[in-house]
C-alpha cells in the first residue's frame, strides 16, 4: 500500500466515532504528563498521572452519555485543584465540555453547562490561591461548550439540507419516470387505438354489436390518453427536463454513454454478455439511466478512478453493473440519485444494491425481471 493511501485509509478509521475516541482517550493522558514533566522539570507524581488517566477514560461516554461526562470530569478537576495535582482545567475537561455542547439538546446543554460553571468556579474560588476569579471559570466552560453547540448547530442544519436535496432528487426522478411512462403508454394506446378503428371499419354491415364495442373501445383508448396528458401536467415541473427527455434513452445508447463519459475525462469501458433482446421499455430506460448517474457520481466523487459498466442479457432478467476503483468510500452514499436509481429499479419490479467495495471504490448493481414472451 502506498503511503498517500495508508494515511487516507488511517484518516478514514479514526474519523469514525469509536476509533477516534479511543485514540483521545489513549492520546489525552500522555499528553498532559508529559507537558506537566517539561512545564516543571520533574517526573509526574502516582496520584496526577492516575487522575489524569481516569479523567481520560471518562471520555469513552462523552458522545452517548455527555452531561454525565461533563459531570464526571468536572469532579475529577475539582479533586485535582483542591490537592494541587492538576491544572484548573485539564484537557480531558476541555474535551468532556466540547462534547457537552456537540451532543446533548439546547436546554440540557444550558442547565448543565450552567451546573459546571458554578462548581468550577466555586473549585477555584476556594482551593486556588491566586483566585482564578468568575470570569475565568466562565471563558473556560463557555467556550468548549459554545464551540460543541457552533458545530452541532451547523451539523443539523446540513443533514437538513441533505435531506431536503434528496427529497428533491426523488421528486424529479419521479417526474421524469412519470413522462417516460406517458410517451411509452402513449404509443401502446395509439397503436391499438388504431388497430381498433381499423377493425371497425372493415366490419361486414349487420354487425352492429362489434362496431359498438369497438366504439366504445377507440372512446375509451382516447380517454385515457387525454387523463395521462392531464396527470402529466399535474407532474411536470419546467425547471426540469422536456417533454423529449427520453429520447435516446434507451439500452442501445450504452456506448455513446460510455464513449461522452471518456471524453468527459473519465476512463470508462464497456462490456456486454448474452444475447441482446429487446426490453420493455421501463426496463431500456432505467438500465440507461442507472448507468448515466452512476457514472456522472464516478466522476463527481471519486477523481481520477477508473468506471466499469457490465450489461449481460439472461433468459428471464437483465443485469447492470458499474463499479469504479476510487479511494475507499464510507457508508453515505456519493451521490442524491441513487435513491432516483432505486424508483426505477422498483417500479420495473427489480433489486437494486448500492456501496463501497471491500479493496476500494464503490459499486451500483440491478438485477431487473424480464417477462418471458
Amino acid at each position: 500500500m502506498h503511503v498517500p493511501s495508508a494515511l487516507v485509509t488511517i484518516a478514514r478509521v479514526l474519523g469514525r466515532p469509536w476509533p477516534f475516541d479511543a485514540t483521545v482517550v489513549l492520546a489525552a493522558p500522555v499528553l498532559v504528563i508529559l507537558a506537566v514533566m517539561a512545564a516543571r522539570g520533574e517526573t509526574a507524581s502516582a496520584p496526577s498521572a492516575l487522575l489524569h488517566v481516569a479523567g481520560a477514560l471518562c471520555l469513552v461516554a462523552r458522545r452517548a452519555r455527555p452531561v454525565l461526562t461533563a459531570g464526571l470530569l468536572t469532579a475529577v478537576d475539582t479533586v485535582g485543584i483542591a490537592f494541587a495535582l492538576m491544572a484548573p482545567l485539564s484537557l480531558p475537561a476541555v474535551v468532556a465540555y466540547y462534547g457537552l455542547g456537540r451532543y446533548a439538546s439546547g436546554r440540557v446543554t444550558l442547565a448543565a453547562g450552567a451546573a459546571v460553571f458554578a462548581v468550577h468556579a466555586a473549585a477555584g474560588e476556594v482551593f486556588l490561591p491566586a483566585r482564578a476569579g468568575w470570569v475565568a471559570s466562565l471563558f473556560a466552560v463557555a467556550v468548549p461548550v459554545g464551540a460543541g453547540q457552533l458545530v452541532r448547530l451547523r451539523a443539523e442544519l446540513a443533514e437538513r439540507g441533505r435531506r431536503e436535496a434528496a427529497e428533491a432528487a426523488v421528486r424529479a426522478e419521479r417526474r421524469r419516470i412519470a413522462r417516460e411512462l406517458h410517451d411509452v403508454v402513449a404509443h401502446h394506446i395509439t397503436g391499438i387505438n388504431a388497430l381498433v378503428g381499423g377493425a371497425r371499419s372493415t366490419l361486414p354491415p349487420g354487425q352492429e354489436a362489434a362496431r359498438s364495442a369497438l366504439e366504445s373501445a377507440e372512446r375509451t383508448a382516447r380517454q385515457a390518453m387525454a387523463e395521462m396528458r392531464r396527470l402529466l401536467d399535474v407532474l411536470r415541473d419546467d425547471a426540469a427536463e422536456g417533454p423529449d427527455a427520453a429520447t435516446g434513452v434507451s439500452a442501445a445508447r450504452l456506448p455513446s454513454l460510455v464513449e461522452q463519459a471518456r471524453a468527459a475525462g473519465l476512463p470508462a469501458r464497456l462490456s456486454v454478455t448474452g444475447e441482446p433482446v429487446e426490453l420493455p421499455a421501463a426496463v431500456d430506460h432505467a438500465v440507461y439511466r442507472i448507468v448515466q448517474e452512476a457514472l456522472t457520481n464516478t466522476r463527481k466523487h471519486a477523481a481520477g478512478a477508473r468506471a466499469r459498466v457490465r450489461l449481460a442479457y439472461e433468459p428471464d432478467a437483465v443485469e447492470v453493473e458499474v463499479i469504479d476503483d476510487g479511494p475507499a468510500a464510507g457508508p453515505a452514499p456519493p451521490g442524491f440519485g441513487l435513491a432516483g436509481m432505486a424508483e426505477r429499479v422498483a417500479l420495473c419490479g427489480g433489486r437494486l444494491a448500492t456501496g463501497p467495495r471491500p479493496d476500494g471504490g464503490f459499486r451500483v448493481h440491478a438485477r431487473i425481471p424480464l417477462e418471458r414472451s
